[in-house]
């Protein structure tokens, strides 16, 4: 299935919805080809300043499950130990709030493309991580409850007195409540295993009228200009990270069918918007060369969750073959020659009813 827009099934091209957070200016980015910067490209043209997520009125997090368990020289959560085969120590959380960043950027500032209203009461994050986008969107939203789920104890002592945030399992029976205004969910439509399921309950306990979306990255590399060839070692990466997360019951390519599951779990005004996100800083737009600087960083900082860690150890692979393959991904993310991008899709999806 296509993944565009349109009311209770995501075909065709996309019209614009009247969106809380500020209308996109680029709904066709899909279909825009990325300029090449001809000249010099200057690495150090961009200096990333570190993310605060702490708020002057805060209240502390409530949570008492702070295990973990070790595996290949990294730490990953114990509640439920082996479901998620990322870790979650210092440098994954860093690397998480790095993508929020880089979204913020892909997306001018918006922290979500739904029209959830000017006064939504109870909103949920599903798989939130370190917590900064429920923590923001508590900020500014500050009469709203904000819940976020993990299967980690990853988030800030410190949290806005409207958030706080559960150490859960998402995929298990929801008990945290109904009526949700609105649920989000970002980077979790590939982790989940049982995606129908989880749309199905979000359906559920969302109050009729409430919203849902998914923020997915599709980790398939693209090329518009033929720089990219059949034998790139990114698309020979991302084949062999789908077998390794495979392994886990993991399909890295569910966050391009979202749609699908939406349709078959009854919402309707289902709306995809499709970002490009370049691999370095080949393009020519200042922007665009900006957030590929965030996506090479990011692919950097996940290759040892990957290569070194649970992924491609599941494979069988060497300690030799596996630092191959790190050397070699490193190598490709300099090629400034190569214009490779991904595709980063916001689905959006409406409850019926009011």
């Amino acid at each position: 299935m296509d993944p565009s827009p349109g009311a209770n099934a995501p075909k065709g091209p996309p019209a614009e919805p009247a969106l809380s957070e500020g209308s996109p200016t680029d709904w066709d980015l899909e279909h825009r080809i990325i300029e090449a910067e001809e000249g010099p490209i200057d690495e150090d043209e961009f200096i990333a300043e570190a993310w605060n997520g702490n708020t002057s009125d805060s209240t502390s997090v409530s949570s008492s499950v702070y295990a973990h368990t070790y595996e290949h020289g990294r730490r990953y959560h114990k509640f439920r130990a082996g479901r998620y085969p990322i870790p979650n120590d210092d440098d994954e959380q860093n690397r998480q709030d790095m993508m929020h960043a880089m979204v913020l950027e892909l997306t001018d500032g918006c922290l979500f493309y739904a029209p959830i209203g000017e006064h939504p009461q109870k909103i949920i994050d599903l798989g939130t991580g370190t917590g900064i986008w429920a923590m923001e969107i508590g900020d500014k939203y500050p009469s709203a409850e904000v819940l976020g789920l993990d299967l980690s104890p990853i988030q800030t002592i410190w949290v806005p007195p409207n958030v706080k945030f559960l150490v859960d399992d998402v995929e298990d029976d929801w008990l945290n409540g109904s009526d949700w205004d609105f649920a989000h969910f970002r980077g979790m439509a590939n982790t989940l295993r049982d995606l129908d399921r989880m749309a199905e309950q979000t359906f559920k306990h969302l109050r009729p009228g409430g919203w849902v979306e998914f923020q997915e990255i599709y980790g398939k590399p693209l090329c518009d200009d033929g720089t990219m060839g059949d034998d790139d070692i990114m698309k020979q990466y991302y084949e062999v990270s789908v077998k390794a997360m495979g392994q886990f019951g993991i399909d890295l390519s569910q966050g391009s069918k979202v749609g699908e599951y939406l349709e078959r779990a009854g919402f309707q005004n289902i709306n995809c918007v499709v970002k490009k996100m370049p691999l370095g800083t080949w393009a020519r737009d200042k922007r665009m060369r900006l957030i590929g600087l965030y996506v090479a960083d990011l692919i950097l900082t996940s290759l040892p969750s990957m290569v070194d860690g649970k992924p491609f150890a599941r494979l069988g692979l060497s300690e030799e073959e596996r630092m191959v393959w790190g050397a070699r991904v490193r190598e490709a993310i300099k090629e400034p020659h190569v214009h490779r991008y991904y595709h980063h899709y916001f689905w959006f999806a409406q409850k019926p009813g009011q």
